[in-house]
Formats: structure tokens, C-alpha cells, sequence
């Protein structure tokens, strides 16, 4: 499928059916730690990448085939709400009675289209990564229309608003954000959004720049006090949702969206009695996949094809 993957395990979602309505790297920011690199297609315009009715098409069959799913997610290879009709997908998606989440960097949040886009969410997932405009821009580094007091006073006026849950994910990178008084700066916006939960990540897969590291362990304790928040810090398990006939088309798949570590890539052959070392040996041979060396694990990444892009 195109626009519908998973479902694919979640730390915070359970099992998630993504749904990925922009092209790949198509996004407002170029975040530091992005799992899938550094922006391709830098844009702040809302605009169908897609035809709205072939995704939700996708979605429909998808829910049929995935019965077991605890979400239907938009997430997208970059910011879901960059896709205009985005509301009409959420709204539509609800129909089917699962679940509906947003994960989003929160950027566009200024723009009242977009919070009421998002208002019926059962939950939405935006980032806050700075407390201030000098780390946003190291850490974000945004599209030159988004401007960090624009963004947060969207972050605020849409919790006035939303139905669902609003759950806040900040990414810790060391030497950047992770000091107490960075911390801080984020609790004390934090106090005017009043979210249901928060969440603290940090870039457990290979990031977009190789200097963007994983901060220390009492750094990452002090954020957890701080914030009182819920640490996902480690790395997710659970099962992939594969079709064993192509198994290796499928493991690609979810390597352009979601980079996979070798032992993932082995627990997924074997359920289908196929061996691990058939398929990564494949994967190194193949030129459209990178193979990563990161905090002594290694991860293969597969480079999509730039579909769509306007």
C-alpha cells in the first residue's frame, strides 16, 4: 500500500496503523535528530499531495485486513498537517470506530484551520523541543514563516480547544536542550498548555546529523522530575505486520519509514521461518539501503523514492 502501513508497534500507541499522507520528507522543520534525515522538500504550504479518497480507500481496507489495532495514526514521512485535508481524513477515519491520533511537530498549530483540523483527534501528539527561540532554531530549525512565539501561542490556543488527549513528546539531544535550565524553560509553557501527558524521547536511531547525541543518564532523570513525565526513551518491541509472500519488499517498506535495527530484522524473519541471513545479506548488496553503525547497533535505512512532491 502507498499511504497505509502496520499495523507497526508503538511506545505510546500500542499497535499503530500509520497512515502517511504527504511524501516523504516533506516537512516545516529539519530537526537535528530526524530518524529519516535531513529535509528534501522544505515547505510551509498546506496544499493534497494526494487524492484524499485513494488514502482513505487505503485506510478502509486496511482496518478490514487489521482488525487488532489500537490506533489509527497520521503521521507521514515528514508533518502530516502539511496534507489540507487532513481534518476531512481524521473525520472520516473516526467512521470506522478505532481510535484516531495526530503526531505532529505542532508548527502549523498557529493556524486556526489546522487546530480545528486536529480539534476531534482522540489524541494529538505535538513536539516541544525548546523553551525558548534560540534552541528551536538549533534543534528544529524551521521553516523561515514559522517564528517560535507564533508556534507556542498555537500549542496554547489549540489545549482550549482540542476534544481528545494532548499529549506533549519532547526530544532530548545532548548539549542542546537536556541542561535543567533548558528544561525549565519548556516546564514553565507547559504550565499555560496543561497537557494530559509528556512524554521525553530521545534519538535512539540513527539521527539526521551524527552529532546529535543521546544525553546523559541523569540528565534524562532530571528532565523525568522536571516534567513529570512519561520516559520512552528505550527501544520499542512487538511485532511488524508483514505479508510473509514478499517478505523482503515488505521489510523494505518499513525501513524507508521506520529504520529497522538487525536484531528487528532477524525476530521478523524467523517468525516466518525465513533466514536472517538471506535477507541481510540482500539488504547489503542493495544499493537503495544504508546500513548504520549507531550506539553499537546497527540499522538499515532505505532511501523512498520522491513521490508526489510539488
Amino acid at each position: 500500500m502507498k499511504y497505509v502501513y502496520g499495523p507497526v508497534p508503538s511506545r505510546r500507541l500500542g499497535r499503530s496503523l500509520g497512515v502517511s499522507p504527504i511524501p516523504s520528507k516533506t516537512c516545516n522543520y529539519s530537526c537535528v535528530y530526524c530518524q529519516l534525515g535531513r529535509t528534501d522538500h522544505f515547505t510551509n504550504v498546506r496544499k493534497d499531495f494526494f487524492d484524499p479518497q485513494e488514502i482513505l480507500k487505503e485506510i478502509f481496507q486496511s482496518v478490514e485486513e487489521n482488525r487488532s489495532i489500537d490506533y489509527i495514526t497520521f503521521v507521514g514521512e515528514g508533518e502530516p498537517t502539511l496534507c489540507k485535508s487532513i481534518g476531512y481524513l481524521i473525520d472520516q477515519a473516526k467512521l470506522t470506530h478505532f481510535p484516531v491520533a495526530v503526531i505532529t511537530n505542532g508548527a502549523l498549530l498557529y493556524d486556526e484551520d489546522v487546530r480545528m483540523d486536529l480539534r476531534n483527534a482522540d489524541v494529538v501528539l505535538p513536539s516541544l523541543d525548546a523553551g525558548n527561540e534560540e534552541t528551536f532554531l538549533k534543534i528544529n530549525r524551521p521553516n523561515k514563516d514559522i517564528k517560535f512565539e507564533r508556534m507556542v501561542e498555537g500549542l496554547k490556543q489549540f489545549s482550549k480547544i482540542r476534544k481528545g488527549q494532548l499529549w506533549i513528546e519532547v526530544m532530548l539531544v545532548k548539549g542542546l536542550n537536556d541542561s535543567e535550565e533548558e528544561i525549565t524553560k519548556i516546564k514553565d509553557i507547559l504550565k499555560d498548555v496543561n497537557p494530559d501527558r509528556v512524554y521525553i524521547n530521545v534519538p535512539i536511531r540513527p539521527p539526521a546529523e551524527p552529532w546529535a547525541e543521546i544525553p546523559e543518564e541523569e540528565s534524562i532523570a532530571k528532565a523525568h522530575e522536571i516534567l513529570e513525565s512519561y520516559v520512552i526513551a528505550g527501544y520499542e518491541s512487538g511485532e511488524f505486520n508483514v505479508d510473509p509472500d514478499h517478505l523482503y519488499d515488505e521489510i523494505l517498506k518499513i525501513c524507508e519509514r521506520h529504520p529497522l535495527r538487525e536484531d528487528q530484522i532477524k525476530e521478523i524473519c524467523l517468525k516466518f521461518n525465513v533466514r536472517p541471513e538471506e535477507i541481510i545479506s540482500k539488504m547489503r548488496n542493495d544499493k537503495s539501503v544504508k546500513e548504520i553503525s549507531y550506539h553499537e547497533k546497527r540499522f538499515f535505512v532505505v532511501k523512498p523514492k520522491m513521490e508526489g512532491k510539488a
